[in-house]
């Protein structure tokens, strides 16, 4: 058991000498970036789960762009998915590089950074996707890396189901005498409990220490962060709700990046190296090690890339790279494919032209290519086409756009390497992914107000899906199918005063076909909310109590593995009260699963009961 006791000597500590440094210090200038993607409004209420300390994944849990689908918590395991892809299709993005897992899709999510020393995700699609995105053919939820600030912060929390976590956050920053500033920042977290249902407990750790170094026009980041995951969730993989799983992971990941400016141009370019060590186990009352079907495997990654833009004239030269190398170091499980390392990389190059720029009207038309490398397969080139109509308007502007991308991605290490029958019945003959996306957006955005909607229509051939036949009841296949996917959001957020509201709707429709594969049913690419809406509620009651709620309502696809409703809501709340007498104190209390909804986000494994927690926190 982890001590809080501890954790707050710590945090004194760093306090006292981060008040010693003051007269030493001056103000950090926060280096303000010309991005190259447009951020969008905050569209969730929570960023902290009620059931562990915050990652990277909780800002997602109700994003409207994001259908996030989870084995207990979601900080434990959970798949993204975006506009009816499969959780091998969504990259994630540090700076210029995406962090990727080759075993398996379903670590992808997992980064060990604290989100606090990340920006907040974007998701991008389409032409941003294919031309910033690697291995992730339908999307990447993409984050910065913003300047350090002074400070800290320590979270304690307790809550039901012998909950106990503790997170801290501390950082130093120096001016030098060039006129840049350096800065060290570092976090700690720590979280166990006993889980909503039995056999549902968890056990978490995470350690980052951050260097930077930035000045008005560049700035330089090493990020080295470990974690240590364990959690078990009964039916997690299978399905089957007897089967008491567990699965850990150690992490570990080392990020370099540098980024610069000048008045027409930026750049990025960064390197990584991720170790992951898995301990998976389908049945935790039994114990294997080191033999077929102990499931234990190690990974490690090599990666770099690069990003920028380059404006002259009326042109915009938008260009990406990202080369990688992963290896399967080991495997008691992943012993049938036909390689077990991999060399793969991504080229892109999209051109703009700014064909009409007057005081009530811009016309860009945009045109690229991305190519796709690889030492294992296939190469692909895939075509970037758009157009955008903007209408400046008193408060803010409307816009129009039009844009086609194609993609392409290659499968997993589990996909390929695993045994062709048993309880993961891999496939050594599955290749390269491809996918061709056409989108219609249309919104509006003001100071307090922002409307979208956008329809599109997308080509998945020999998408890599896990299936269910009869015939093999315990047994799930990795099988290729061709998928036509049509889909349509509505969004509207708005700010008031004492209110902020965000509320979607997404739609879905699919029709698959598995070629002369025998599939009656499917645990991912079929498994998709056909009608999901969602709505994010800040409201101050006071000026010390501050309300926000978050809710999903969706209807599923039917999916005869399903035994919950189809029919889903979903609500999580929290209760923050920031006396005004006491500075740098916050006390929360939050409720996840408000309503004890019992749906099956993957069919056959049971949905996580209602959590409750309460947290003290300390800004300085």
């Amino acid at each position: 058991m982890k001590s809080s006791i501890n954790l707050l000597a710590v945090a004194a500590s760093c306090a006292l000498a981060t008040s010693g440094l003051a007269q030493e210090i001056n103000d950090t200038v926060v280096t303000q970036w010309i991005d190259e993607i447009e951020v969008e409004a905050k569209t969730v209420a929570l960023d902290t789960p009620a059931g562990t300390y915050a990652s990277a994944v909780t800002l997602l849990r109700f994003d409207p762009s994001i259908e996030l689908q989870t084995r207990g918590l979601a900080e434990g395991q959970a798949d993204v998915t975006v506009q009816g892809s499969l959780f091998e299709n969504i990259g994630f993005k540090v700076g210029a590089l995406t962090i990727i897992d080759p075993q398996t899709g379903h670590y992808a999510a997992g980064l060990p950074i604290d989100p606090a020393l990340l920006s907040a995700p974007e998701v991008h699609t389409g032409i941003n996707n294919a031309t910033g995105g690697f291995n992730s053919s339908i999307a990447t939820v993409a984050y910065g890396i913003p300047t350090i600030q002074r400070g800290g912060v320590l979270r304690i929390g307790a809550g039901s189901d012998n909950l106990h976590n503790q997170s801290l956050r501390a950082a130093l920053v120096r001016d030098d005498t060039g006129g840049a500033h350096l800065a060290l920042q570092g976090s700690i977290a720590f979280s166990d409990g006993d889980g909503s249902i039995a056999n549902g407990d968890h056990s978490f750790e995470r350690y980052n220490l951050h260097l930077q170094r930035a000045t008005d026009d560049s700035q330089s980041d090493v990020i080295f962060a470990y974690q240590d995951k364990f959690f078990g969730w009964p039916g997690a993989y299978t399905g089957f709700e007897t089967l008491a799983e567990t699965d850990h992971t150690k992490t570990t990941l080392l990020v370099a990046t540098h980024r610069a400016r000048t008045e027409n141009a930026w750049f990025e370019v960064g390197g990584y190296f991720r170790k992951l060590v898995d301990d998976y186990d389908f049945d935790r009352t039994t114990q294997e090690s080191a033999v077929t079907g102990a499931f234990d495997h190690q990974t490690r990654v090599y990666g770099m890339g690069a990003q920028g833009a380059i404006q002259r004239g009326n042109w915009d030269w938008r260009y990406a790279m990202q080369l990688m190398s992963d290896e399967l170091v080991r495997s008691t499980d992943l012993t049938e494919g036909r390689f077990d390392s991999r060399d793969y990389a991504t080229l892109s190059l999209t051109p703009s032209l700014l064909l009409v720029n007057t005081p009530d009207r811009k016309v860009t038309l945009t045109a690229g290519v991305s190519v796709d490398l690889s030492s294992r397969d296939d190469n692909e080139v895939s075509p970037m086409l758009g157009a955008e109509f903007s209408y400046p308007t008193k408060s803010g502007g409307r816009y129009l756009k039009f844009e086609y991308a194609g993609s392409s991605q290659l499968p997993g290490y589990t996909a390929l390497n695993s045994r062709p029958s048993g309880l993961f019945g891999g496939n050594a003959r599955l290749g390269r992914e491809r996918a061709g996306q056409a989108t219609i957006t249309m919104g509006y955005h003001s100071g307090t107000r922002t409307t979208k909607l956008a329809v599109f229509y997308r080509r998945d051939r020999d998408l890599v899906d896990w299936t269910y036949s009869s015939g093999a009841p315990f047994s799930r296949q990795a099988n290729d199918v061709n998928i036509n996917v049509w889909g349509a959001q509505l969004l509207f957020s708005e700010s008031w005063n004492d209110l902020s509201i965000t509320a979607a709707y997404n739609f879905l429709d699919k029709h698959s076909d598995y070629g002369g594969a025998t599939v009656d049913a499917s645990f991912y690419a079929l498994n998709f909310a056909r009608h999901r809406a969602t709505l994010a509620v800040q409201y101050p009651i006071t000026d010390d109590i501050e309300l926000r709620l978050d809710n999903e309502y969706r209807l599923q696809e039917s999916n005869p593995l399903r035994t919950s409703s189809a029919e889903s809501y979903l609500a999580s709340a929290s209760l923050i009260w920031a006396p005004s007498g006491d500075r740098g104190f916050r006390f929360s209390s939050s409720v996840e699963n408000l309503t004890d909804e019992d749906f099956q986000q993957f069919p056959g494994t049971p949905a996580s009961g209602r959590q409750l927690s309460l947290n003290l926190h300390y800004d300085w």
